[in-house]
């Protein structure tokens, strides 16, 4: 509740200042900063070793897709950054297997490629690695599913990683917390 307070008396300050003040009224420029992340920094994203089939550990990625998908436990990190970076393995109902090395920032709800495995167990930095929305109408729906159930903690707009590479580890093992009920 205070929170909520203090937002309501920041809206009555800038309707008070005005459209010319409001410019300036210094929680406001903090609050748009810090909500668009200009202010932020990506450390480099090191590339792990390539995974091995006994480091992976399954997940559901919904009911609807036919493949199976995997973390590799030993590449599993959650940056100074607060990106959490892990390797993903996709293997395909008809039989191909797909390896991204990937990371998610929990506080924006986004998801980047940082490299594509190959044949023979080497990587291939991406091309254009960008930040990207984590929507769940993607046809990569185990991002949103890493995104909500494994690797972050919080709700709403007040998301963050979890409490360390263990915790994601269990997640993954015992399944991820119930989540709470919403109070209508």
């Amino acid at each position: 509740m205070p929170a909520l307070r203090n937002f309501a008396l920041v809206l009555v300050a800038v309707a008070m200042l005005g459209a010319e003040g409001a410019r300036d009224f210094e929680p406001w420029s903090t609050f748009e900063s810090d909500f668009d992340g200009k202010d932020w920094k990506e450390i480099e994203a090191k590339l792990p070793a390539f995974p091995k089939e006994e480091n992976l550990l399954p997940f559901r990625a919904g009911g609807a897709s036919p493949h199976r998908f995997l973390l590799d436990a030993q590449s599993l990190s959650i940056g100074a950054d607060g990106v959490v970076r892990y390797t993903l393995v996709v293997k395909t109902a008809g039989g191909a297997t797909n390896v991204s090395f990937e990371g998610i920032r929990c506080n924006m709800r986004q998801q980047k490629y940082y490299a594509l495995g190959q044949a023979g167990g080497n990587w291939t930095r991406a091309r254009n690695p960008q930040w990207r929305r984590i929507d769940y109408h993607d046809i990569n729906l185990q991002h949103g599913v890493l995104f909500a159930d494994f690797l972050c903690a919080g709700t709403g707009s007040n998301r963050f990683p979890v409490n360390g590479v263990a915790e994601v580890v269990q997640r993954l093992k015992y399944g991820p917390p119930a989540r709470p009920v919403a109070d209508d």
